[in-house]
Parts: C-alpha cells; sequence; structure tokens
C-alpha cells in the first residue's frame, strides 16, 4: 500500500502547537509584503529548503515571545490605520464564516469580529516539518516529501496490506501525541488515489481504499476533486458534459484520442498509472518573488531587483547548479501582468545574473506610468550530465573572473551572512 499524510491546516496546527490559547479557535495565518529584504539594514536570514507554495529559499528569523492577541497590529497596520496582508491559511472554525486562502486580513476581520491573527513565521513551519520528515523516516522505509505539508509513504514489504489499517491509525495518534499535529491519511496502491482517499476524510480522518474498490470510491466523485486535474483541464473535459471521474473512466476512447496527456489521466484516476515513491527529486527551478505596496519610481524598482538578484545568486551557488534559462515577471496596479523568460549559454555568475535582470527589466516595462507591485525572479534548465550545453566562448575570459568572483562572494556571505556585500545601487 502507498499512504498519503496531509497535516490538518498545518500552519495554523504549527502556531497552536505552541500556543495552545489558539485550540477551537477561528484562526488565520497572514502574511504581507517582505520590507525586510528591501532594507538597508543587515537581516539575520536561514537558507532552508523549499518544501511549500508559500515558502522560499530564504527566511528571516522572527524573534517570538507568545501570542498577543493583537500584536498583528505592529505588522499588518500602518500608520495611518490601513489594514493590509492576506490569509495564507485558516482554522476549519473559520469556515462558518466564509474566509477563504487569499482572503484579504481587512476582509477577514469584518467576517469574523473575534479572529484570532497570527503573522506567518514560515521559517519555523519548515523547521517543523523537518522534524517530522526524520520522525516519518523512521517509521516508513520509502517517504517522498511532497510539500511543506504533505508527504507519500510507501509501505509494500514493509507492512502487510491487511495490517495498513491499524498501522496508520497508529502512526497518525503518535504524530499528535508527538508533536501535536493532527492530519490525515489515505491510503490505496496508487499515489494520487491515496492523495484522493486523503482529501475525501479530513480533518483527522483516515480513509483506505484497496485496488478492487477504487473504481467505486471515485466514481461519484467531481472531476475538480482529482488532484490531476486543474482548471484547464477541468474546463476541457466539461465541454464534454464530463462532471465526475467516473464519467472520464466512460470516455476512455476520448481520453485516449488526447494521447499521452489523457491515457496519463485515465491511469492515475483508476489507479493503474504504477507511479512511485521517490524520495529525491531533481531540481526544476529557483526562484524569488516578493509583493510590495505600490512602487512608481523605477530606480526603487531597479534596486529591488538587484536585492533579489543577490539572494537568489547566492542560492544557486549554494546549490551548485548551473543555469542558463531566467524568468522575470512584473505586476502592475490593476492586475496586469509582464514576463519574459531568456536563455543565455554562458557559466552562471552574480554579474551575469544581474545584467540579464536589468536587461530584461527593460524589456519588459512598457507600462512606465503604471506602478508596480510584485516581483518574481527564477532561474532553470539546469546543465547536468544529462542535459549538457556548450558555452559561448566570446565572453569566456570575463565569464571565468566573474564566476571566480562568485565563490569569493559566497564564501563570505556563508561566514558573516548574505547582507554582508551589496552592490552600491542597493543603499537607495
Amino acid at each position: 500500500m502507498i499512504i498519503h499524510l496531509d497535516l490538518d491546516c498545518y500552519f495554523v496546527s504549527a502556531e497552536r502547537t505552541r500556543t495552545p490559547f489558539l485550540k477551537g479557535k477561528p484562526v488565520v495565518v497572514c502574511k504581507s509584503g517582505d520590507r525586510a529584504i528591501f532594507s538597508s539594514d543587515d537581516q539575520k536570514r536561514v537558507m532552508t529548503e523549499r518544501v511549500g507554495a508559500f515558502n522560499g529559499l530564504f527566511q528571516h528569523e522572527r524573534a517570538w515571545n507568545g501570542f498577543e492577541r493583537f500584536g498583528w497590529k505592529k505588522e499588518f497596520m500602518d500608520e495611518q490605520g490601513r489594514i493590509h496582508g492576506i490569509v495564507i491559511a485558516k482554522s476549519y472554525e473559520c469556515k462558518p464564516y466564509g474566509i477563504k486562502t487569499g482572503t484579504m486580513l481587512s476582509d477577514a476581520l469584518k467576517m469574523c469580529p473575534n479572529l484570532c491573527v497570527v503573522p506567518g513565521d514560515h521559517l519555523f513551519y519548515q523547521l517543523l516539518s523537518g522534524r517530522l520528515r526524520e520522525f516519518l523516516q523512521t517509521k516508513i522505509p520509502i517517504l517522498e516529501q511532497y510539500s511543506i505539508d504533505e508527504f507519500w509513504g510507501d509501505l509494500n514489504g514493509w507492512i502487510d496490506d491487511d495490517e495498513t489499517y491499524p498501522f496508520i491509525r497508529s502512526l497518525q495518534k503518535e504524530i499528535l501525541e508527538t508533536f501535536d499535529l493532527p492530519l490525515s491519511i489515505g491510503a490505496s496502491t496508487s499515489k494520487w488515489i491515496a492523495k484522493l482517499a486523503t482529501d475525501f476524510n479530513k480533518p483527522y480522518g483516515i480513509t483506505l481504499v484497496p485496488a478492487e474498490e477504487i473504481l467505486p470510491f471515485v466514481s461519484p466523485l467531481p472531476i475538480h476533486d482529482f488532484p490531476g486535474i486543474g482548471k484547464v483541464l477541468a474546463r476541457r473535459l466539461e465541454g464534454y458534459r464530463i462532471k465526475t471521474l467516473g464519467d472520464v473512466v466512460r470516455s476512455r476512447d476520448l481520453l485516449h484520442s488526447w494521447g499521452r496527456v489523457g491515457e496519463e489521466l485515465l491511469r492515475k484516476i483508476t489507479g493503474t498509472d504504477k507511479e512511485a515513491v521517490n524520495p529525491h527529486h531533481d531540481r526544476q527551478s529557483i526562484g524569488i518573488s516578493r509583493n510590495f505596496h505600490l512602487i512608481r519610481e523605477r530606480e526603487e524598482i531597479k534596486r529591488r531587483m538587484i536585492i533579489l538578484s543577490r539572494h537568489l545568486s547566492y542560492t544557486i551557488m549554494k546549490l551548485s547548479v548551473m543555469p542558463t534559462t531566467y524568468f522575470l515577471k512584473i505586476r502592475y496596479e490593476g492586475g496586469v501582468k509582464s514576463s519574459v523568460s531568456r536563455t543565455v549559454d554562458r557559466p552562471f555568475s552574480e554579474t551575469l545574473l544581474r545584467e540579464v535582470v536589468m536587461d530584461m527589466l527593460g524589456t519588459i516595462d512598457t507600462l512606465p506610468s503604471y506602478g508596480i507591485h510584485h516581483i518574481a525572479l527564477s532561474a532553470s534548465n539546469f546543465v547536468s550530465l544529462s542535459k549538457p550545453k556548450t558555452f559561448s566562448l566570446l565572453e569566456a575570459n570575463v565569464d571565468a573572473k566573474s564566476r571566480k568572483l562568485s565563490d569569493s562572494l559566497t564564501r563570505l556571505r556563508d561566514k558573516y551572512g548574505v547582507d554582508i556585500l551589496r552592490c552600491a545601487v542597493e543603499k537607495g
């Protein structure tokens, strides 16, 4: 059997491990723009493994002195009394009030006046998740961490199928007693059916779906419930009046006509995909992004681009990867977006990244009168033994010197912190 473990309302549950007062109350964890990263003051940051949608590789150490009922105002309320920030996690007690992930904090407080608000502490969440992973590795021989709060485990050859239920029930109880973290567990012969089973019975549920029960289990479920069906694919299926997973299975001929995409989806839904639990994943990309209050001055935007480039460069050097494709996205006021990617067949260095980023910004910033409130920067298309590349010889000498400089910068930042050396323009 393969099992899927999903921590219930993880960010909220993590906060409750150190603040029991929050248990049973409507709680939201919120975030706002990261002002610390753009400060000219040195900050204490920790580089961690990225294990979640809201978690970057760099996290700030946040002093924690206990929960303050209205302590959130120091972070989410400005001098004019305006409340900013968005909900990134909410407890089950928030459901009757209609609060969802992505709800503006100002709206959430109106929807639930007695709401408990906690500023997000992503470093704490990642470290706690890491401790749980280490614990699970002592219980499950093959473990895959899917996100900061989700894991798959392969029990085949370790736990007999007829012992699966008592094993996961005992595991669920032990995790609650050891970490004070509630979680739901699904089990089946397929990874994606196990994940679907977990979502079927939350919070603190257990659902076991043997191979012979997969089709009866999935058939009545809406297509939107399946983790492998996104919005685009759902619209495509609905165009054929396919509304349930049973409808998908009954439309085999249609799915086969879609080629590999349709055939893979059909195998996942029927539990015949045979996708293995994979403890190790090759990194496909590295990125950093930040939201902030609207900025119109382009010199300040350039300053922030260089700061993000410095952090991304240090991360790339620490992970010992060699990217050749770079991606930049900016978001203007009014929801307008602009993005560009560029492939550069030259050895990576911080100097190169900074040059490419500044050039890309000049290319995509086509609305100079619009304010910008979001920047996203990433690197991908890594060179490896299986994906070799021939670099340009035109700038070989310059690139060799830049690479040597980046190595020296990395050693200094390892010792003194990522802020120890900055470009002059970063001081603003």
